[in-house]
């Protein structure tokens, strides 16, 4: 059914959709409404689920984590500084293997204190274990939703959707929402092998010493690998039952005799195709690859689809000081013996905008031969020479002025 509808709406309908027993919520901007539309629901009498209240984002998890491994399918959403505020909870839930559906709202993480968007949370916990799966439209946040609960339950290991905050979370879009029956078929009752049961008493996630330790994180490994089929696997029964291409590994856009290629996560990937269209109008050969699957990393389907590449632009929505962008490093090491220039691109920190202009004025950039990388793009370099030049002759290391 088509809706004119806020993007966290349309997941809070997805969520719903796939029937969860417990819902666990602390409010955190920005995904705050997705929890609230499931309190609506539930309220109203048309979701039948434990609506659990909690006193903190680690405790959202932990209670998450006590009711998955009681049997029953579980769903939570956080951003930003609630997430690290569960990062424990976090480790826990993916070393347990239980399958919890959560929903993060992307925003930057402070100090400076930024409500705003990029991808600094769900970096920060990259190794934990979790699947992650990014969103480029709220129609795919919602779709995500319904196979991350199939994905969790038959890997039996933890999911989360990323959707951009604010971009997508607040955004009004059509949202075409399935029917119940629907949703039904495809999504099984949930049915644990691995329950808590005060009859028959036994410890989850008990202590493993040094002899074993290394053995169980390679099983988290494998289930990794393992789940780069099974995304698509399931990605393509979504398809078969719904009609309409949502999640997978990776998504092309003209791609196919593209000589230069942007990769990219997430919502800003919609400017970029719409952008890449002006350049080729404009004769440049240009495609995108937008990464849906961040963990596990598809780093073979990668390599097969940039290798023929001239150059290869990565947009990272995030940064490690000193080193760069944390997606940029990962495509690096998927290409290495291929010939493509890699090239590191860091935009859209703490929610600013990432523009048609400022892309051209980059892949203008990018076609010179003295690339800096990584790129820091729409960087106030008059702002940044004014404070660097005063924080040079406080430390005496800078005679130009005279004053030190």
């Amino acid at each position: 059914m088509l809706k004119q509808i806020e993007g966290s709406q349309g997941v809070a309908a997805a969520v719903a959709l796939c029937r969860p027993d417990v819902i666990c919520a602390y409010p955190i901007t920005p995904q705050t409404h997705i929890v609230e539309d499931l309190s609506a629901l539930v309220k109203a009498g048309k979701l039948r689920s434990e609506y659990i209240n909690v006193e903190s984002e680690f405790a959202a998890l932990s209670v998450a984590i006590g009711a998955s491994a009681a049997g029953v399918r579980s769903y939570t959403a956080t951003s930003s500084q609630g997430l690290l505020f569960m990062a424990e909870a976090v480790y826990n839930a993916s070393g347990m293997e239980l399958p919890i559906v959560m929903t993060l709202g992307n925003r930057a993480i402070g100090a400076p204190i930024n409500i705003w968007n990029d991808h600094s949370d769900a970096i920060a916990m990259r190794g934990a274990g979790w699947i992650m799966l990014f969103a480029e439209t709220n129609q795919e946040a919602a779709d995500l939703h319904i196979q991350a609960f199939r994905i969790a339950e038959v890997l039996r290991c933890p999911v989360m959707i990323c959707v951009d905050g604010f971009v997508l979370t607040h955004a009004n879009d059509r949202i075409d929402i399935p029917m119940q029956d629907e949703v039904d078929a495809f999504l099984p009752t949930f049915s644990s092998d691995q329950t808590l049961d005060p009859a028959h008493p036994c410890s989850v996630g008990a202590m493993v010493g040094p002899e074993a330790f290394t053995e169980v994180r390679y099983l988290a490994h494998i289930k990794q690998q393992t789940a780069l089929l099974e995304i698509t696997r399931i990605a393509d029964e979504f398809y078969n039952t719904f009609q309409r291409h949502s999640g997978g590994l990776v998504r092309e856009y003209r791609l196919k005799d593209a000589e230069v290629v942007v990769v990219s996560m997430g919502s800003v990937t919609g400017t970029i195709k719409e952008t890449i269209d002006e350049e080729r109008a404009a004769g440049h050969s240009i495609g995108s690859l937008n990464i849906v699957s961040f963990r596990p990393f598809p780093a073979e389907s990668i390599r097969e689809m940039l290798k023929k590449a001239r150059t290869v632009i990565v947009i990272d929505r995030a940064i490690e000081p000193g080193d760069g962008g944390p997606v940029f490093q990962q495509v690096q090491h998927a290409l290495i013996g291929e010939a493509p220039k890699v090239c590191s691109v860091i935009a859209g920190l703490g929610g600013r905008a990432v523009t048609r202009p400022a892309l051209h004025r980059l892949f203008e950039y990018m076609r010179s031969d003295a690339v800096e990388s990584p790129y820091f793009l729409d960087l106030n370099t008059q702002a940044l020479s004014n404070f660097l030049s005063t924080q040079r002759c406080r430390s005496g290391c800078c005679h130009s002025c005279g004053s030190c």
